[in-house]
């Protein structure tokens, strides 16, 4: 076990960046801005961008068929994309722009009359909706994530481009059975592929498993999905009937559906707020240095990405990184530097049970507790209870590399530090665990 700390001149490294794209040191020059490590995000903006725009110029070419009832969809896409909203796990949805999206491009007929618009009209007015929706967020300083807004289109290009072709060799003028179960239908397998486009890109993103990135979007998109998809066919439907009243009618009920998600993020949102905020008493308070808990919030994230952890474990193992610390309250004290790998072993677990104590008292983070009183255990673990979990023997590989690097650590100080780390695997650390640190620290 580490019983010294090094010291030695800290110098610029390189960023590591959490589940909020947040900044572990300083950046190194960058390359030419053509090159990018998500190439994935940049074909899937670049093929939908190419394809929307290749779809104005066409439509504005030839003209708009219907171009009332194109205005109407365009009007509350644009409507919906002005109130978009930012789910748990950092995904943007919104959820009437898409319902809008899905609809016209199923339409067939308003009212008693049959509608003609072509799929490259959809894909059109889809993206201009979108477009005029987010001109606002663009002027005020809050601009999507590209890739999402892609996503969007995405799907409204991929319904299109099956549907009313398919449509019109089955002679589907009206609501039928037949077209019905095809819009259903169309509907799931669009909402499938885009959960498998998002796992792609927060595969790509966040640097894990595919696996675990596909069953994380199927998990998280089911609920708003089929809220989406269900409201999309019933607006096509309704609007055969009603006119463009059915638009209406049938976009407030995914309105207060909309509201409903907002609540629970923003909801989830303040308690981590709250939780980093518990976090920064440390840091305040003398007893680590600024920024620690951030630091090994981030690479605990960084190396449970690489092992493959999914979304509600690392939300959890989040909320004990942020908080591995708090125990250190309880100190007469505080330990030189904060850093808690030079105490005792005997202090290492006072303070992690006290942390965990404290946590306890939420009444909601039992795992969360757990993960901190065990945080300091070896690898074989104390007693009885066997190896602690794995997201205690992230926070402690992650705890004790900042302590003993710090804020900016050049690159030998960081590699002399993983090496000392590696010679403890036998005992102390995970072998596998300082793997994927070092996997994590050699993408930057």
């Amino acid at each position: 076990m580490m019983t010294q700390r090094q010291e030695g001149p800290r110098s610029s490294g390189p960023v590591l960046s959490g589940p909020e794209g947040g900044a572990l040191s300083h950046q190194r020059p960058r390359g030419p801005i053509w090159r990018t490590s998500r190439p994935v995000s940049a074909v899937l903006v670049a093929a939908v961008g190419g394809g929307a725009l290749a779809a104005l110029v066409w439509t504005a070419a030839t003209g708009f068929v219907e171009p009332y009832v194109a205005l109407s969809f365009c009007l509350v896409i644009a409507i919906g994309e002005l109130a978009r909203i930012t789910l748990p796990g950092y995904r943007e949805a919104a959820p009437i722009a898409s319902a809008g999206a899905i609809s016209y491009a199923f339409l067939l007929t308003l009212g008693a009359g049959p509608l003609h618009h072509s799929a490259w009209q959809v894909v059109a007015v889809v993206a201009l909706g979108v477009a005029l929706g987010e001109l606002p967020h663009i002027a005020v300083g809050r601009g999507p994530r590209v890739e999402d807004v892609a996503r969007r289109v995405f799907v409204a290009v991929l319904l299109a481009v099956a549907f009313r072709p398919l449509a019109e060799q089955l002679g589907l003028s009206g609501p039928s059975v037949t077209a019905t179960l095809l819009m259903a239908a169309l509907a799931m397998l669009a909402w499938l592929a885009d959960a498998l486009v998002a796992a792609v890109l927060r595969a790509e993103r966040l640097r894990t498993r595919l696996g675990v990135a596909v069953r994380d979007e199927l998990r998280a998109q089911f609920a708003m999905g089929a809220a989406i998809g269900s409201s999309g066919v019933l607006i096509a439907l309704a609007c055969t009937v009603t006119g463009l009243a059915g638009l209406l009618v049938f976009t407030a009920p995914l309105l207060v559906s909309q509201m409903a998600f907002r609540r629970h993020a923003e909801v989830r949102r303040t308690y981590l707020e709250t939780v980093r905020a518990l976090s920064r008493v440390t840091e305040v308070g003398g007893y680590v240095e600024n920024g620690h808990s951030r630091r090994v919030s981030h690479l605990s994230h960084g190396i449970a990405c690489e092992l493959g952890l999914a979304e509600a474990e690392l939300l959890e193992l989040e909320y004990a990184a942020l908080m591995h610390d708090i125990g250190q309250l309880s100190l007469r004290e505080p330990i030189a530097g904060g850093a808690t790998v030079l105490a005792s072993p005997r202090e290492q677990r006072r303070i992690a049970e006290l942390g965990s104590a404290i946590i306890r008292e939420t009444g909601v983070l039992d795992n969360v507790a757990e993960m901190v009183r065990r945080q300091c255990e070896p690898l074989a673990g104390d007693g009885d209870e066997g190896v602690p979990p794995l997201g205690s023997r992230i926070i402690k590989v992650a705890n004790a590399f900042d302590d003993l690097v710090g804020e900016n650590g050049d690159e030998e100080r960081r590699a002399a530090v993983l090496e000392r780390l590696r010679m403890d695997t036998d005992s102390e650390y995970d072998p596998r665990v300082v793997d994927a640190l070092a996997s994590v620290l050699a993408r930057f």
